[in-house]
This record gives structure tokens, sequence and C-alpha cells, in this order.
């Protein structure tokens, strides 16, 4: 009789049963790593900055935004010519050679505010009763359609000034005794005598008017730089206001020609007008 027991597995059976019961197990599923907050939380606030995105900036054809852009510009135009600086358009010879007929400046609105008026600089202001006529106005429009070409064209410089407004040179602060002609045919301030090569109109005198005047205060005398070709001050001698410039008639100060383009140029205050001498001699010269 053999020895083997019958029924009891053996140890190659047993191995296989087991190998078979593992291979219907349902396999474990493999779960990515989790994601940190912080990950989470950026990619949340990409997600919303998305949506928002796209709610606030559609997708517009260029020509719907074209009235947009441009209506805004112009507001800027204004607001920029109202408060801070206007082109300004020349329309005589007064100012010659210094500003040309049809040359278009740039005014400072802003800086006067903030300093003194200096001797020397080219200025723009309201003439109205001072220079020019007490009833001097502009052309009315003819139609409100004409009123906003006007507008627009005066926001560029593209269209005449006001007959009131005026551009002439600063040649006496308040308390300056201005005088012309000295012996040599030369304007002085305070005793000083003035060397107006640099920007007299070729072949022009200082002056052809003699006068002799103690700027009072809060005034300015002026003069354009083409002495035979200006009304200025000297044409108003002897009536009421004596041709004197209140200074709260300033518009600002010319800084620059800005048209025609290949004219660009500063306008800076002549060396003459920067001798200390006419400061230090004020209120001394007889």
């Amino acid at each position: 009789m053999d020895d083997a027991v019958v029924g009891l597995p053996t140890d190659a059976s047993l191995d296989a049963s087991v190998a078979g019961r593992a291979s219907h197990r349902a396999p474990k599923s493999v779960k990515p790593p989790r994601s940190s907050r912080k990950e989470r939380k950026t990619k949340d606030k990409a997600r919303a900055a998305s949506g928002r995105h796209r709610r606030l900036m559609p997708n517009r054809p260029f020509w719907q935004e074209l009235p947009i852009l441009i209506i805004v510009a112009l507001l800027a135009a204004y607001l920029m010519k109202t408060f801070v600086f206007q082109v300004f358009f020349i329309p005589s010879g007064s100012m010659e050679n210094t500003l040309l007929i049809n040359d278009r400046v740039l005014v400072d609105k802003v800086s006067y505010g903030f300093r003194d008026i200096k001797r020397g600089e080219v200025i723009v202001f309201n003439a109205q009763g001072v220079l020019s006529p007490e009833n001097a106005k502009p052309l009315p429009a003819s139609n409100p359609i004409d009123g906003v070409i006007r507008s627009v064209q005066n926001i560029f410089g593209l269209a005449q000034n006001s007959e009131t407004d005026y551009i002439k040179r600063v040649i006496g602060l308040p308390g300056d005794r201005v005088a012309c002609c000295d012996a040599q045919g030369r304007m002085t301030i305070n005793g000083v005598p003035l060397d107006e090569k640099s920007y007299l109109y070729p072949g022009d005198a200082s002056s052809l008017t003699p006068f002799d005047v103690l700027v009072p205060d809060k005034k300015l005398w002026v003069m354009g730089d083409h002495r035979s070709a200006s009304a200025d001050s000297r044409s108003r001698i002897g009536t009421p206001g004596g041709g004197f410039v209140p200074q709260d008639r300033l518009v600002g100060r010319a800084f620059v020609v800005t048209f025609p383009f290949d004219s660009l140029r500063r306008l800076p205050i002549p060396e003459t007008f920067k001798q200390p001498a006419i400061e230090t001699q004020k209120g001394k010269s007889s």
C-alpha cells in the first residue's frame, strides 16, 4: 500500500489555487497625486480672470471702436488745450522774424501759476480793451456744424485766433522804467541799454516812437519784434490804461514753434535781458 495520504493538496496545487484567485481580483486604480491648495487657488484665479476678461473685452470690429477712440482723443485734446497747452496760429508779421505768418506756436498755460514772468519771454494775452478795441470779438459761427468744425480746428491751432489774442515780447515788469531811445538809439530798462540785434527785425529801429514809462504794479510793457509793424504798448500811450497789459490777462508763454515742421525751434529768452544790472538798477534810474 502506498504511504501517500489521499485527498490532501500538494504544495504545487496550493500555489496554483492562490494564483487563480488573485487573477480574478479587480486591479487597484492608481490615484494621481493631489495638487496643493496653493496650486488649486492659482488655477481658480486664472479661470476667474479669464472669464472677466472675456466679459469686459468683447471682440468688436475696429470700425465700431473707432468713433469711441476719436471722441476720447478729442476730449483729451480739449482738456489739454483748456488747462495745460494750446497751439496758436500767427496771423500777422508783428513778431517777425522771430515768428512768421502762418507759424504755429505751443503755449504753456501752467507755468505762470508757479513762477514769475521774466523779461524777454514771448507771451499770449487777451488784449481786449488794452491793445485791441473793447468790442473786438471773434466772428460767430454761421451754423452749429461750423461751430463744431471751428472748435476742433482751434484745439489743434488750425483756426484763426480770436481778435483779442495777441502775441508779444515782455519788455518791462512791474516797477521797471522802460525808455527809448538813448543817444545810440537803444532801448533801456532801468537805464541799462539792450542789445536787440538777435531778435529785432532787420533794419528796424528800437522804436520810432519815443517813450519813457514806469510800469505799474501787476502790469507789463510789451512790444513786437517787428517794431515798425507792431501795434503794442507804444500804440496806447496817452490813453486810459497807457498800453500796459494786466498780468491777469495772460494766457501763457509761447515756448516753441511747432509748425512748419522744418522750422521746429525753441523760443528762448535773449541774453540781453539777463543782464544783472537790469534788476540791480531797478528803482534807481532817473
